[in-house]
């Protein structure tokens, strides 16, 4: 295991030995991905402070106390601190304590089953709790799945029209039991009416045309405009997509409130009215954020919240979302995916040049797009545009409904546009992408010969999309990131699917008019059905999509999920790979990782390489400009000289040393906790004065008879902390801080106390040498 070979090294020490022991780096945070519950509560806090009764304690500073025979790495005492072993608002977990905790509140629980039937059955709800957490938190997020999706499918025909037989119809749903439509115009039924025959009394002409114009304008902005006011007013963290400040929470950043129950309770509403508003923006990234709400706030329903929760509890948390999905049936299709796509036509060696050069397509688009909306949010941040959200909001709103109305394929939803461009031309489709002519009949919706001339409908549709392509680009830049919740994944495969149902287009008239050419000739005859327009659409999604967030293999199988097209996996993962590469080439960070170095997250990204040779002793603190670190000593501080140091520095910890002269390390000691355990000791105990002698030894020192109640601080001292040698490679603690999940470590040189590296300290002299700007890194 690469952490035992980095400890037997002699780079790094630390006491505890179920970590220089553990058989596997993610056994020590076999949990650290999946928690929701991502601060420490009163009822889980194990790490108290000292709450005996002031008898035991001064008979244990006067040497008549027995001593604890305890080995635990942290003292438990009967009473908890409430407040101690929290963390403050912006920062940092330490997921080693954490870790240490749990498996110490394990132990207890098992050893106490055997006692009574009492503790038994306690044992049984501590086991079963976090099942049952998962389990609610999926049918939550997959109810409100399906009700945002229903929602927002609603509010978006209200643009164009309204259910005259039932209000809470869509424009489909309203139509489905009508017997008095057409096959040719089935979306076209008496009980639907457009804004234009309710208000004017017509259906046609150019005052109709005007008149569904400006309501459709009218209830873009409404929604828009709703959706930023509740955002400013109720829940500011409802905004964007969610998805980089959910990877750095669980990462181990503290944002308080941004999993609240305010949270998601906007972040549900503003998500289906700014859907609703046509702004170019998805759902899927808040969605994620959304069920990380569920999962935060059920914690919240019981004493505990187990903190290594596995693989299997995540699967059955999304087993139990999907079924309450299809038993909503939000896509009316009786099925689970999104963009259910069906081919009967299998796809050719030759193929695999123009899904390559979709492949290139996406990796330009997506090295565009995070340096054009980087570019932008940087301007916004510091510009006095930035202050004005809601009017941002309502201008890009504007933009888009103005110019989006003329042309059908950006007037209409997104997945529905992205729905109609994966699907192949059959009987059954009325589209103007089906429009070919047919050598014997003239124009006609289908034809029997599936190798066909393109007819007037497909040209007219190809310079519809090509406009649409560019309104997508453009609008989708300024969008992402506006204050209102915004997802990136439609908006992407949008944009993909237009270019990729293009280039099918061309490659299928291009095997029509030239099938004796030796590309074609060999195995696409004359009349054969070769070419899949929509084949090359998904593909092309695929491709945008892996070139804006970089991912491959989970990127293949999120396509198959929304698509359910698994024999296709070759032309994907060759698109999708071909787009990283590209992508790779002008940066390698996709759009969530710009967006967390642009606000300045404390967020080590396993992906990013460190190979500089750098040593511990270059980015410990303090520095040789710097002033000495700021130390506490086991046994000779005063209550008021610890807290002159804690009122004179702002660090949030301090290393427990012997003394001055030895410099050698007994542990190290959290600012909170000792403010808070101060706070208790003199609310709770007799005695605390100013000039209480203060210690972290586990007996008291020698005192003269006359002197004040000593004040015991062991029990909030954390007695192996993570140290390295000075002489560590930066490369190895940059490793060990991924792997570990580590808050900050200390920095020895012979056994003796040098300095401290935090998760701060790493990030500054990562963005140095990146000739970055190290104070870019804003959050501690």
């Amino acid at each position: 295991m690469e952490s035992e070979q980095l400890y037997n090294r002699g780079y790094c020490r630390n006491s505890y030995n179920s970590i220089a022991s553990a058989s596997s780096d993610e056994e020590l945070l076999d949990g650290a991905g999946v928690i929701m519950d991502f601060h420490t509560t009163e009822d889980d806090n194990l790490l108290d402070g000292d709450a005996a009764s002031p008898g035991s304690n001064y008979a244990m500073s006067n040497g008549g106390g027995v001593a604890s025979s305890s080995t635990h790495l942290l003292d438990f005492l009967e009473e908890p601190i409430p407040g101690v072993g929290t963390y403050d608002d912006f920062h940092t977990i330490d997921w080693v304590r954490e870790k240490c905790k749990d498996r110490e509140r394990h132990r207890k629980i098992n050893s106490k089953k055997k006692e009574s039937a009492w503790e038994f059955t306690k044992s049984l709800y501590d086991a079963w709790s976090g099942w049952l957490v998962v389990t609610l938190t999926g049918l939550a997020s997959g109810a409100l799945a399906g009700l945002i999706d229903i929602a927002a499918d609603w509010m978006n025909d209200l643009k164009e029209g309204v259910c005259l037989s039932a209000m809470w119809f869509n424009h489909e749903q309203c139509c489905w039991t009508s017997n008095e439509t057409t096959f040719a115009e089935r979306d076209k039924c008496p009980q639907w009416k457009s804004w234009a025959e309710l208000i004017l009394g017509q259906a046609e002409g150019p005052g109709s045309y005007i008149m569904n114009y400006f309501m459709y304008i009218y209830w873009a902005l409404s929604f828009a405009f709703l959706a930023v006011c509740l955002v400013k007013v109720f829940a500011p963290y409802a905004c964007g997509s969610g998805i980089p400040e959910i990877k750095t929470i669980l990462s181990g950043f503290i944002i308080r409130g941004y999993l609240g129950k305010w949270t998601l309770m906007i972040k549900t509403i503003t998500l289906v009215l700014a859907v609703a508003s046509g702004l170019s923006l998805g759902k899927e990234g808040p969605l994620v954020h959304v069920a990380c709400c569920c999962g935060n706030i059920f914690s919240y329903l019981f004493p505990k919240y187990s903190k290594n929760e596995t693989l299997w509890r995540s699967f059955f948390a999304a087993l139990v979302a999907a079924f309450v999905l299809r038993s909503i049936n939000p896509f009316g299709n009786s099925r689970l995916v999104l963009f259910y796509v069906e081919y009967h036509t299998p796809w050719y060696l030759f193929e695999l040049i123009p899904f390559i050069l979709l492949g290139v397509f996406g990796g330009l688009w997506g090295a565009f797009f995070i340096r054009a909306n980087i570019a932008w949010c940087r301007r916004r941040k510091s510009t006095r545009f930035g202050k004005y959200p809601v009017l941002e909001v309502i201008l890009v709103a504007a933009i888009t409904a103005v110019v989006a109305f003329p042309n059908p394929y950006t007037r209409q939803n997104t997945s529905e546009l992205i729905k109609e461009l994966f699907t192949d031309c059959g009987p059954l489709e009325s589209s103007q992408l089906c429009q070919y002519r047919s050598q014997m009949n003239g124009s006609k919706a289908f034809t029997e010969t599936p190798n066909r001339p393109a007819g007037p409908g497909v040209y007219a549709a190809m310079w519809q999309l090509c406009l649409a392509l560019i309104f997508k680009i453009i609008m989708t830049i300024f969008t992402f990131g506006l204050k209102v919740p915004s997802g990136l994944f439609i908006p992407s495969m949008a944009i993909g699917a237009i270019a990729g149902r293009i280039v099918g287009i061309a490659v299928e008239q291009l095997a029509y008019y030239h099938h004796d050419w030796f590309l074609f000739k060999e195995w696409c005859e004359v009349g054969a059905d070769c070419i899949t327009p929509g084949l090359y659409a998904m593909v092309g999604a695929a491709a945008c999509l892996g070139g804006v967030t970089r991912m491959t293999v989970s990127l293949v199988v999120i396509v198959f999920e929304l698509t359910g097209g698994l024999e296709y996996i070759v032309p994907l993962m060759a698109a999708v790979m071909t787009s990283k590469w590209v992508g790779d080439a002008f940066g390698r960070e996709g759009i969530y990782e710009a967006h967390i170095r642009l606000n300045g997250y404390p967020f080590l990204d396993a992906k990013e390489e460190f190979t500089h040779t750098t040593l511990a002793r270059e980015v410990m603190r303090p520095r040789r400009s710097d002033p000495p670190l700021a130390v506490l000593t086991q046994d000779d501080l005063t209550v008021e000289e610890l807290q002159g140091i804690i009122n004179e520095t702002s660090y949030n910890g301090f290393p427990v040393i012997v003394s001055k002269e030895s410099q050698r390390l007994v542990g190290f000691a959290l600012r909170r906790d000792i403010t808070i355990a101060i706070e208790n000791a003199r609310r709770k105990q007799e005695g605390i004065m100013l000039n209480s002698r203060v210690y972290f030894t586990q007996h008291a020192p020698t005192l003269p008879a006359d002197s004040p109640r000593p004040l015991k601080l062991r029990s909030i001292l954390d007695m192996s902390p993570f140290t390295v040698t000075d002489h560590t490679p930066m490369e190895i603690v940059v490793d060990i801080f991924r792997k570990l999940g580590l808050r900050q470590c200390l920095v020895t040189h012979n056994g003796r106390l040098l300095g401290i590296i935090t998760k701060k300290d790493i990030l500054r002299h990562m963005a140095q040498m990146a000739n970055q700007d190290p104070e870019s890194i804003m959050f501690n």
